[in-house]
């Protein structure tokens, strides 16, 4: 079959991708339908699809996150991922549950040695605790067409698990992913193939649908007048990498559903930013609790781009108020002189900021992200810091320590204080109850 796929733009120009000489495998992208709900249902005997139940972080604060609804729920209540327990109705058919994370990562653990019987380990990538990938090429003789071997492993998580799946199917991971996300969360299992990006994936608007493309960067597509998909794809690429620089290639690429990601490699090249973002567990008044928070939070953002050998240009911090305050708040980014990744260098530049824009209300959430991110070994040692080598090491040192001995192992003295969170987040795993 020819894959050249030739379109004509609005103003006659040609354009052409030759989808022959692109990798075209089964990849399946295998996502559990409401996860956390589903496993909290089947445990307390319920029917995953038929029961009204959420999974809660803390039954005890009123203002925790719905961390999953059960289809039901969502449809007939309208709560879902994010909600408030306090937005729950007082309504007896519905169950409430507190999260149990250590054991839903254990039968998520699970479910991928299932996996294993129908592909090697490593053409299985986990994305997330109830998302994978699976690469099927030369399992035909075994389990059939893409198709029918998706129709197995649905069949073998419900009678195993007593729990559903949706499956997209695609040439590539972006492709599978979004035949996922925009079709077979709707069927249960879908295949698009390089042919079926005219139709399926170009009519896509808002942007924001389109996997890998956020609020903020479907606002600057639109101030460009782009809002669908095949505008993105006809967009001069000169243009899109002069605005966005890589960032721009890959929207244009992946609009034309190309991607050449290897399994298990991250779909958008590149680590683009380290960062961290909390709900804070109550709301936040004194200027040096805020303060507080921040700099714990400095410390795992540095900690992350250490753990990739990274440092970053650019500190960006995200303040947002309490609905007390009728919402609101601030982001606001400063780029440095040289990389770093030494925590008081990122959290300094954090206190400008907050110094600067803070409007004295009280907070509810807080977020710190390092960017514009180069590889370590290109910090350069000043004349006028002797000491930024033994802080930037000092930082590794601590970095071991906590890996050896647990992450509440060596903390600073402003985690002991009642301001502090990072001890008590310390004891959770994914945010919440284990």
């Amino acid at each position: 079959m020819n894959r050249r796929l030739r379109i004509c733009s609005e103003e006659g120009k040609r354009l052409s991708v030759d989808y022959s000489r692109l990798p075209n495998a089964d990849i399946l992208c295998i996502d559990m339908k409401s996860f956390y709900a589903s496993c909290a249902a089947v445990m307390n005997g319920l029917d995953p699809l038929e029961c009204h139940l959420a999974v809660v972080g803390n039954l005890q604060q009123s203002g925790s996150v719905v961390l999953a609804a059960s289809p039901r729920m969502k449809k007939e209540f309208g709560i879902k991922t994010g909600s408030r327990l306090f937005e729950i109705p007082n309504d007896s058919r519905i169950r409430l549950v507190e999260a149990k994370m250590g054991t839903y990562l254990r039968i998520s653990t699970e479910i991928t040695r299932l996996l294993h019987r129908y592909v090697p380990v490593d053409e299985i990538h986990v994305y997330s605790v109830d998302e994978s990938f699976i690469k099927l090429n030369g399992t035909g003789h075994l389990w059939g067409d893409a198709i029918t071997a998706a129709e197995k492993i649905r069949d073998d998580l419900m009678r195993e698990f007593q729990l559903t799946c949706s499956i997209g199917i695609g040439p590539n991971m972006l492709l599978s992913k979004l035949c996922l996300d925009l079709e077979a969360k709707k069927t249960g299992i879908a295949k698009w193939a390089y042919e079926d990006v005219p139709e399926k994936l170009w009519p896509i608007s808002p942007l924001r649908k389109m996997w890998g493309i956020g609020r903020r960067m479907e606002r600057r597509l639109n101030n460009l007048g782009i809002f669908t998909v095949g505008q993105l794809a006809f967009y001069d690429l000169q243009a899109l990498e002069k605005k966005f620089g890589i960032m721009g290639t890959q929207l244009y690429y992946h609009a034309w559903g190309v991607d050449l990601s290897e399994l298990g490699a991250p779909i958008m090249d590149g680590q683009i930013s380290f960062g961290k973002s909390q709900i804070l567990l109550r709301d936040y008044k004194e200027k040096n609790e805020i303060i507080t928070v921040i700099l714990e939070m400095c410390e795992e953002v540095a900690r992350r781009a250490r753990e990739h050998r990274k440092a970053g240009r650019t500190v960006s911090l995200g303040i947002g108020y309490s609905e007390k305050e009728l919402g609101g708040g601030f982001l606001r980014s400063k780029s440095v002189e040289e990389p770093t990744n030494i925590t008081m260098e990122i959290y300094k530049v954090c206190r400008e900021l907050f110094e600067t824009h803070y409007t004295g209300k009280t907070v509810r959430q807080i977020s710190v992200s390092l960017s514009n991110i180069v590889d370590d070994h290109l910090l350069q040692l000043s004349l006028f810091e002797p000491d930024k080598e033994r802080k930037r090491e000092l930082g590794y040192v601590m970095d071991r320590i906590r890996r050896r001995h647990g992450a509440a192992s060596l903390l600073r003295a402003v985690s002991y204080t009642e301001a502090g969170t990072t001890r008590k987040r310390a004891s959770l795993v994914g945010g919440h109850k284990a």
